[in-house]
């Protein structure tokens, strides 16, 4: 009878360290899910954001507010760096006003950062992850020191790219690559090659382009202002016109050779201006369109000189593939400038400005 009686208590015994050692483990991971050892959650963070259309760089104001928490679909990204883009201070002078932004609104789509929490359905991303995102536009929240993310629109980044470096690929570079992609461009040394054109070449997307053309064999004839001159030569362009010049107005290069593909970044861009420089058959890959470009695309459908918008999308794949290619080397993102979270304002009036050269960066 004591044998039975300390045999069942000796089994007792066993199964509640068992369990106890199995919700130790389990709460342990749900731990690791949420934040390292050495991270506390704050209650606030310190953010930027505007309460009205227009004000440009004077309307934008520090505030303090409470650190999100993610969403079972979400990582929480503790922000290292932001890039701002032309849509961000578009939205903020109304570019779809009356339906975005909601006041206030805390901008800036492009951010990169470190994963400290995730999401309870979040699969492949981890806590202590690098990574970069491109937000959702109308959401945005990348002008702060958190901002929670879906993990579909998030990629971890690999080891020795910045912060910085990835922070300027979301939109410039997914543009220029999708633009180039249009076009049939291939990236692995088979393509032979075709006489294109960029124009804006020393802008974000532009200076993205102009690489990513040369990695597709192309031969590049480029447009920017004379102070841009050198900076677009560097970064591979095979002739590199000003666009003040009328040579530069005309769109005409030192061969006189006419293009098979122009890749258009600028707004100011006509397909009148274009049509006359295009090879027969030709396309104009717009990325910037305006109203009589848009008008352009429709009637030119059919024809063999033609006018083709293209509309930059969120893909992981292509992400991932800048990402590699700024790893290995062989594509860099031209920095403009840097500005500390406290000269956010900075950074936003200098892309306003429409004078930079590359990306316009602030850093956390």
């Amino acid at each position: 009878m004591r044998t039975r009686l300390y045999v069942s208590t000796l089994i007792c015994f066993e199964l509640a360290l068992f369990f106890a050692s199995s919700i130790q483990k389990h709460t342990t991971r749900i731990c690791h899910r949420i934040m390292p050892t050495s991270w506390m959650k704050p209650s606030s963070m310190r953010a930027v954001q505007y309460s009205g259309y227009s004000g440009g760089a004077a309307g934008l104001k520090y505030v303090d507010i409470p650190v999100p928490s993610p969403k079972k679909d979400e990582v929480l990204i503790k922000v290292e760096a932001a890039s701002i883009n032309p849509a961000d201070w578009k939205i903020q002078k109304g570019m779809l006003r009356p339906f975005i932004p909601k006041f206030p609104f805390i901008p800036v789509t492009n951010v990169a950062g470190e994963i400290v929490e995730v999401g309870s359905a979040v699969q492949e991303l981890k806590v202590g992850d690098k990574v970069v995102s491109k937000l959702v536009f109308w959401k945005a929240g990348g002008l702060a020191e958190y901002v929670a993310a879906s993990e579909s629109i998030t990629v971890a980044r690999p080891a020795g790219v910045s912060a910085a470096d990835a922070a300027g690929l979301p939109i410039a570079g997914l543009t220029a690559l999708q633009a180039l992609k249009a076009i049939g461009t291939k990236f692995d040394a088979t393509c032979s090659g075709s006489n294109i054109l960029i124009t804006a070449a020393s802008g974000g997307i532009g200076t993205y382009a102009v690489q990513l053309a040369k990695l597709g064999n192309h031969n590049v004839t480029a447009t920017c202002g004379a102070r841009n001159l050198e900076v677009v030569m560097n970064i591979g362009a095979d002739e590199v016109l000003d666009y003040k010049t009328p040579e530069g107005a005309a769109l005409s290069n030192s061969s006189g050779k006419k293009y098979d593909y122009i890749v258009n970044t600028t707004t100011d861009g006509k397909w009148s201006a274009f049509k006359p420089a295009l090879n027969f058959p030709g396309r104009v890959v717009d990325i910037a369109t305006n109203f009589w470009n848009f008008v352009a695309s429709i009637l030119t459908f059919f024809s063999k000189k033609k006018l083709s918008i293209v509309i930059e999308s969120m893909g992981n794949e292509d992400l991932r593939f800048l990402l590699e290619l700024v790893k290995e080397g062989k594509l860099k993102t031209v920095v403009d400038s840097r500005h500390p979270f406290d000269r956010a304002a900075d950074a936003w009036e200098k892309s306003m400005s429409g004078h930079a050269t590359g990306k316009v960066i602030v850093e956390m």
